[in-house]
């Protein structure tokens, strides 16, 4: 990944110890680091004074000040992590946002769009509307892949290990080919095909082998894992198999099914996304 820029978002809540892995492959890889800091504002209050032609709106004087005082925090969080970055020796802009969701969405897509790769931190997690806002945002309104649980290992953008979650769907192959040079430059690369349909409508008469022919011209170190899913859920199917394999990171598409679906029933996205064990990489 040298030479990338990476798009770093932060809650309010976000501390030095939340980059440090990110900051250390960024000095080594001379990677640009943006980070935003993103927080809601408080819902803006406004009523009616009046009916018809003599009627007016009026604002809640106190509005001003809790928005003030939402901003200070954000900018708090981010001047400590401006003075944590000023003597790491690396490239770095930080940013505030602090608006409604769909502000945030927009500004975070509108970053998103000139970065290579964006890292959720877990510190957004504490606001699940919020992290859920990122996550989407990122996945859905910009053409980079998405990283969470960064923390999960030292290793998270140069892993010696990776797991690949592989259907042939356009949500996994855009995930692969986001992480490609993450791939070559890993020891080893598992796909893994879960409850795999071997017709060849669907995924095949050897299923993942078509996608390992193509990595192994890349350059990636591939080997293929056929499994049943056994009834249960295929994202702890993969968590487990990431951790048999040792993997650093899991790569895989996102959200294949609707994002309504995935919200009503659960499915593989949702379950990777929830979890904070191991670091997944994401793309739509």
């Amino acid at each position: 990944m040298e030479k990338s820029s990476l798009l770093v978002l932060l809650g309010k809540s976000g501390q030095p110890a939340d980059i440090e892995r990110i900051v250390e492959r960024a000095r080594e890889d001379n990677l640009f680091l943006s980070i935003l800091v993103i927080g809601e504002a408080p819902d803006f209050p406004y009523y009616s004074d009046g009916l018809g032609q003599y009627g007016g709106t009026v604002m809640a004087s106190a509005w001003q000040q809790d928005f003030e005082k939402a901003n200070a925090a954000l900018g708090k969080t981010a001047k400590a992590i401006k003075e944590y970055l000023a003597p790491q020796e690396v490239e770095f802009g930080v940013s505030v946002v602090c608006a409604e969701q769909v502000a945030i969405a927009e500004a975070i897509a509108r970053s998103a769009i000139v970065c290579d790769l964006v890292v959720v931190s877990n510190d957004l997690r504490g606001n699940a509307s919020l992290f859920n806002v990122a996550v989407q945002a990122a996945l859905f309104r910009a053409p980079t892949g998405v990283l969470l649980n960064a923390a999960a290992s030292p290793a998270t953008l140069a892993p010696k290990r990776v797991l690949v979650a592989w259907c042939p769907a356009k949500a996994c192959a855009r995930a692969v080919h986001a992480a490609m040079p993450m791939l070559r430059a890993a020891d080893e690369v598992t796909l893994v095909v879960v409850d795999p349909v071997m017709t060849p409508m669907r995924d095949g008469e050897d299923p993942g082998a078509d996608a390992a022919r193509w990595l192994s011209h890349q350059g990636c170190k591939v080997t293929v894992q056929q499994c049943p899913s056994g009834g249960q859920d295929i994202g702890h199917v993969l968590m487990k198999r990431a951790r048999e394999a040792g993997a650093e990171l899991i790569v895989m598409g996102a959200y294949d099914h609707s994002r309504l679906r995935e919200i009503v029933f659960g499915g593989t996205t949702r379950t990777l996304v929830e979890q904070e064990s191991l670091a997944v990489f994401m793309a739509h």
